[in-house]
């Protein structure tokens, strides 16, 4: 073994500890080579889940569970909106980029906070209403001196890492179909990955390889067959006409569009040369209306190996054979070697929303072991002989409803787990939100709305506060530790609330979540023990990173509430504070403060004027097919949007009327509902939002 001279060694050491930002002007070169090797800077965080391992750990360790309890913040930044922020800051010698709702962009010196630079790309306000789960963005990708992110309506841009100009912008989508890109993209070998999400409004799904230089498109992998008169020249026609479509049956499923979106997780694989695309569910959820309740429908629910440089497929693995549920395979895949009955495999963990653990051999796509991590009810287990679900007959709600432990929002959603290799568990955002399926009898296929198959309007929600605490009780949320080759849990942290955020360890041993409830924690990584708590004001979803400068460690978390759940299940808990969006930036011995928030709400605003009860009746329904998914169900708002119970809008009818059918707003999200209800429609929402506005005043006043 060589030694190296005693002065590079020191000059290796100095540049490990200060980070090479002290060191350089401009941006060191970020190519596939470097973001491999991640894990031998640890002062930077150089991808979407740290590396491409995508562990989202850090090792380093100057902040440990002996002083975690003296981090304090060292300062925040504010965004320019409020609404839900997922991001997953970059940080590259010295700088911190991240993202936020509406896709903008901010560039900021990562040891003060100042802005260096910010890009907006303007997103059209109507296309909000195209995105099922709110306008958020979950992160950029950092190669060869640009920042690379995703936008809303559709785009790929890629923006100069130095300068915050726009390098080149690629359209990914038709324009035509109700596609949006919430998810961040990757970046290796010269390309840049990206997928789509809209699988509820009737989208085909699919990933795009982009020319990271020049904005080229190089390959598209679709995910679920087209039109079969209609070829594709795409990357996927021999997997999709081989492999795929004898999954599928009927002569209308691809006018469905089918869904299967690749709309979070991308993965590359530095050691096998490979790209693994996490697929999403179909469109209608509902198999019977789909795929005449026949099929594995490919790829749904599956996770697609493909060749990185060509979009050519070479293996997957389908979780939820044809998935009915809303399970997706989206949720993040973690890279890892593990031993497996003794022996060592290169594995994929992957805790998706189906409810089991899995680990995934990275050369074939077998299944090498699969678990529980929660309740389960609509799958016995998993046949490790053949690889799939042995499902309970009832599940597929073909004949009854059914009830499932375990419904659409997922054992596991989007939320980022994490991995340490010092303690070899995985720690998981897990949470049980039960969920009636139905089968909608009358289901009709309405492009650019939800197609779900389903029948959502269910039953009214208890007004009794033992009912309401007795459905508070059923949704629960919890951070788990799990062992990911004994398949079992070692620990666990319970929440009141389920859609508690990411997860980060560090080689402090100690793991940061943040909550539904808008605390900031710290964990003991071996016991689960809180070490330290902080109040963010407002829900943290978004997952924590770690990084340095001039020796300094740093915990960066972005912090905003929204998402799909909040806006639509607000109702047991209330609205929150609404500070804006912002990072929060820690470090021992930190003393910024937050501006003090104002919790005082606006009274309800009840209108003078009176409707009959089959007028209130009518916009109760009408609320719920095309109000609840953005401003909460029976219009028990977080205030995440505006609470209709509250607005000075309610009491005078033109003004409803201009709002709901002239699109008056249509440039803040709020587009016009004229193709879907008409005057009188807008009336009855107004009569039925009226008489909630009256019995919350009465509510309050007591």
């Amino acid at each position: 073994m060589l030694s190296l001279p005693r002065f590079l060694v020191l000059l290796l050491s100095t540049l490990t500890a200060v980070g090479y930002g002290a060191m350089a002007a401009t941006p060191v070169k970020v190519d596939t080579a470097r973001i491999a090797a991640g894990d031998s800077e640890p002062q930077n965080w150089l991808s979407h889940g740290g590396t491409y391992a995508e562990t989202r750990y850090s090792s380093l360790s100057q902040i440990d569970t002996a002083n975690v309890g003296k981090l304090g913040l060292a300062w925040f930044h504010d965004f320019d909106t409020s609404r839900g922020q997922e991001g997953t800051p970059l940080v590259v010698d010295g700088v911190l980029y991240t993202t936020t709702a509406w896709s903008k962009v901010y560039a900021l010196d990562a040891a003060t906070g100042k802005q260096l630079w910010f890009y907006d790309p303007k997103v059209p306000g109507q296309y909000g209403i195209r995105a099922c789960c709110d306008v958020v963005n979950r992160g950029a990708a950092f190669y060869d001196g640009r920042v690379y992110v995703g936008t809303l309506d559709g785009r790929l841009i890629a923006i100069d890492a130095k300068t915050g100009k726009l390098a080149w912008s690629a359209k990914t989508v038709d324009g035509v179909h109700s596609y949006t890109i919430t998810g961040a993209p990757r970046a290796a070998r010269g390309k840049v990955y990206i997928g789509n999400g809209g699988a509820e409004y009737g989208v085909r799904g699919y990933v795009s390889a982009y020319d990271a230089k020049t904005g080229r498109l190089a390959w598209r992998f679709y995910t679920v067959p087209g039109d079969p008169a209609k070829a594709d020249h795409a990357a996927s026609d021999s997997a999709i006409e081989k492999i795929a479509r004898p999954t599928w049956y009927g002569n209308d499923y691809y006018k469905y569009g089918g869904g299967g979106t690749v709309w979070d997780s991308i993965v590359y694989d530095p050691d096998l040369n490979q790209l693994y695309i996490g697929v999403g569910n179909g469109s209608p959820w509902n198999r019977q209306i789909r795929s005449e309740g026949k099929g594995d429908n490919l790829f749904l629910s599956a996770i697609v190996a493909l060749d990185p440089d060509t979009g050519k497929y070479l293996w997957h693995y389908q979780e939820t054979p044809g998935e009915s549920w809303d399970y997706t395979a989206a949720q993040q895949m973690t890279l890892a070697t593990l031993p497996v009955k003794g022996v060592p495999h290169k594995v994929i963990m992957h805790a998706p929303k189906n409810g089991f653990f899995y680990l995934i051999d990275r050369l074939s796509g077998k299944v090498l072991s699969a678990e529980k991590f929660v309740g389960v009810n609509w799958a016995e287990k998993v046949d490790l002989e053949t690889g799939r679900p042995v499902e309970n007959p009832e599940a597929r709600y073909v004949d009854k409803p059914f009830l499932s432990y375990s419904g659409a929002a997922g054992a596991h959603n989007w939320f980022p787990m994490a991995y340490s290799p010092r303690t070899s568990l995985v720690y998981l955002p897990t949470q049980q939100i039960p969920f009636m399926y139905t089968k909608d009898g009358h289901f009709e296929f309405k492009p650019g709305q939800w197609n779900l198959g389903v029948d959502m309007m269910g039953g009214r929600l208890p007004t009794d506060e033992a009912g309401r605490e007795a459905m508070r009780n059923a949704l629960q949320g919890w951070l788990m530790a799990w062992d990911p080759v004994a398949q079992k849990e070692v620990w666990r942290v319970k929440y009141d609330r389920p859609w508690n955020g990411g997860v980060l360890a560090t080689g402090g041993d100690v793991v940061f979540q943040g909550t539904a409830t808008g605390r900031f924690r710290a964990y003991a990584a071996k016991s689960g023990e809180q070490l330290w708590d902080f109040d963010a004001q407002t829900a943290i979803l978004a997952g924590a990173i770690s990084y340095a400068v001039k020796g300094q460690q740093y915990i960066a978390v972005l912090a905003g509430n929204g998402g799909g759940l909040p806006l639509t299940l607000p109702s047991f808990y209330g609205p929150q504070p609404k500070p804006p969006g912002r990072v929060l930036v820690f470090k021992v011995g930190g003393n910024a403060k937050l501006p003090l928030v104002d919790p005082t709400l606006a009274a309800p605003n009840v209108p003078t004027q009176t409707w009959s009860a089959d007028t209130v009746e009518r916009g109760r329904v009408l609320y719920a097919q095309h109000c609840a998914s953005c401003h909460g169900m029976e219009t028990l708002s977080a205030g995440i949007l505006p609470d209709l119970r509250r607005t000075a809008l309610l009491t005078v009818k033109d003004a409803w009327e201009q709002v709901v059918i002239g699109g008056a707003l249509t440039s803040r999200g709020m587009i016009s509902f004229k193709d879907r209800i008409d005057a009188d429609g807008a009336e009855a929402i107004r009569a039925y939002v009226g008489s909630e506005a009256a019995a919350a005043a009465v509510t309050e006043h007591r």
